[in-house]
C-alpha cells in the first residue's frame, strides 16, 4: 500500500441495510483508488468501533468521517477517541459536506428516482443540535439549487427546522405542483423511512456508494494526510 490506512467511520444504524451500504461505499473507494487500504468503523450501533478499527489499522491511520455535516459525533465522539490515546490516528478529517461532489451525487439520485427537471426539491438532512450543521445543509441546498436550476429548500428529519413534511407542504402550497425530496443521507435507516412519509411525490435513495461520494472520501483522506 502507498500510504496509511483510510478508516472511514460512519454514524452507524440498527437498520439491516445500513452496514452493507457503508461496505459498498468502501468497495467503491477501493475501485477508484486501489492503492488505498480502506477500512470501515462505526460511531454506534454496529461493529467495528472506531477504537477497534484504529487498533487493527496500525500507526498513522487517517480517519475520514462519513458524516455530511458537523455534529456531536464529529466534534465530541471521534475527536475524543483520537485524543484519548486509542491510537496514533490522523484526523478526523472535516465532514463530507457541503461539497460540489455531493451536489453531483444528489442530482444523480434525483434523476434515478424519476424526478422531472425543474421540480422544486426539499433537501432532507438528518439534522443536528449544532447550529453549524444547519448552516452547512443550507449551503449544500444552495449548491444543489444552482446545479438543478430550481428551488431547493433545506429541511431536517430529526433536529432542526423546518421538519421535512412541513417543508414539503409549504413548497406544495406555494407552487401548487409536485415536490421531490433529495435524501441527504449516506445509508438507509430510520431517517430515510421518515422521508417516505413526508408527503413528497418522489424521494431519492440515500447517497450510498455513488462514485462522486467515493471520490470525495478519497479527497478528504489525501487532504488530511497532507496536512498531517
Amino acid at each position: 500500500m502507498s500510504g496509511p490506512v483510510l478508516v472511514a467511520v460512519a454514524h452507524g444504524s440498527a437498520h439491516p441495510d445500513a452496514r452493507p451500504a457503508v461496505a459498498a461505499l468502501a468497495r467503491q473507494i477501493g475501485r477508484l483508488a486501489p492503492v488505498i487500504d480502506v477500512r470501515i468503523a462505526f460511531a454506534a450501533h454496529a461493529e467495528p468501533s472506531l477504537a477497534a478499527a484504529l487498533a487493527d489499522a496500525g500507526s498513522g491511520a487517517v480517519v475520514v468521517p462519513l458524516l455530511l455535516s458537523t455534529g456531536y459525533h464529529l466534534t465530541t465522539d471521534l475527536t475524543t477517541d483520537l485524543t484519548g490515546g486509542l491510537s496514533a490516528g490522523i484526523g478526523p478529517a472535516r465532514p463530507l459536506g457541503p461539497d460540489p461532489l455531493l451536489t453531483i451525487a444528489l442530482a444523480a439520485r434525483l434523476r434515478e428516482a424519476g424526478v422531472p427537471a425543474g421540480t422544486p426539491v426539499v433537501l432532507a438532512a438528518a439534522g443536528s443540535s449544532d447550529p453549524r450543521a444547519e448552516a452547512e445543509v443550507g449551503d449544500q441546498a444552495a449548491m444543489l439549487a444552482e446545479q438543478l436550476g430550481t428551488e431547493v429548500t433545506a429541511a431536517f428529519a430529526a433536529a432542526g427546522q423546518p421538519a421535512v413534511p412541513e417543508a414539503v407542504a409549504r413548497v406544495r402550497a406555494r407552487t401548487g405542483g409536485p415536490v421531490a425530496v433529495a435524501s441527504y443521507l449516506l445509508a438507509p435507516g430510520q431517517f430515510h423511512r421518515r422521508l417516505a412519509a413526508s408527503g413528497a411525490d418522489w424521494v431519492s435513495a440515500p447517497l450510498g456508494d455513488h462514485p462522486a461520494v467515493a471520490a470525495l472520501v478519497i479527497d478528504r483522506y489525501r487532504t488530511q494526510r497532507a496536512a498531517a
